[in-house]
């Protein structure tokens, strides 16, 4: 190993046994007192080593399964795909949709509950604050990585009456949800931010603190009323947002000039 502090020697050889491929997505690195052992250093510098590996994201942490090496692809997701008019009927949500054609394994940890709307989400939805909202919660995984984290906010007279104040996940996902209980959604308005992830935020996508998320959110309406405010927030880096305009022919064409599959595409970094 190159000179240096021992943990920055550890963490630049552990960086290129990932990149050679010696450890690959969703191996499990030694743990902290395994490396330890191995290099015979401290607990402490083995810790240190690794968190470096954390902060470039090449690594997460899982507290059942120790220190993980990331998936290295970037998945552009098409935005507007799960609100087109002609989008065909299925029994899965969008991002089972994306995931799936990327021969990734989706799955979810799903909550939901009614919560007193604070100033930012009664903006949102047009609410009088403190006034009761259904907030559902999914944190995504691919293929068992964190992978985004998705806080949906609905009225809680307009969940009640769409059915979507369930305590269990829906297959299709709420938008369908909503438009085949009569309240579709006509509009939307969309604000992408890129910045630092916050202590809470890095815990739920196994990230350093300060990791540049996206942070986006679209707020849905009818010709009557918001329905909702969604904000999801996914690693920039690992992440590529993009909108299509205009016809599904039209569309299909810029994709097939692209050498992409419609509403979908995987780079690697």
């Amino acid at each position: 190993m190159a000179d240096g502090p021992t943990y920055l020697r550890i963490a630049n050889l552990l960086r290129e046994e990932i990149h050679a491929g010696t450890w690959k997505p969703g191996d499990r690195l030694p743990s902290h007192s395994e490396l330890a052992d191995q290099m015979q250093v401290s607990i402490t510098t083995s810790r240190n080593a690794i968190q470096v590996l954390v902060a470039e994201n090449l690594v997460y942490t899982a507290t059942s399964r120790g220190t993980i090496v990331r998936n290295q692809e970037i998945l552009e997701s098409v935005v507007t795909d799960h609100i087109r008019r002609d989008r065909p009927e299925s029994a899965h949500d969008i991002f089972e949709e994306i995931a799936r054609a990327a021969n990734r394994e989706p799955s979810k940890q799903f909550s939901t509950r009614m919560e007193p709307a604070n100033a930012e989400v009664a903006r949102w939805l047009g609410v009088i604050a403190d006034s009761w909202v259904l907030a559902r919660t999914v944190v995504q995984y691919l293929d068992n990585e964190p992978w985004s984290w998705e806080v949906s906010f609905y009225p809680r007279d307009l969940a009640e009456a769409a059915g979507i104040d369930s305590p269990h996940d829906i297959p299709e996902g709420t938008t369908r949800r909503l438009a085949d209980r009569g309240y579709g959604e006509t509009a939307h308005r969309d604000t992408v931010l890129a910045r630092a992830a916050t202590a809470e935020e890095a815990a739920v996508l196994g990230v350093a603190t300060g990791t540049v998320l996206l942070d986006h959110l679209r707020i849905g309406a009818n010709h009557e009323r918001v329905t909702r405010a969604t904000r999801h927030r996914s690693l920039a880096g690992r992440n590529q947002l993009a909108y299509q305009l205009g016809d599904t022919t039209g569309t299909d064409v810029i994709a097939r000039t692209l050498g992409i599959a419609p509403g979908l595409a995987v780079t690697t970094s």
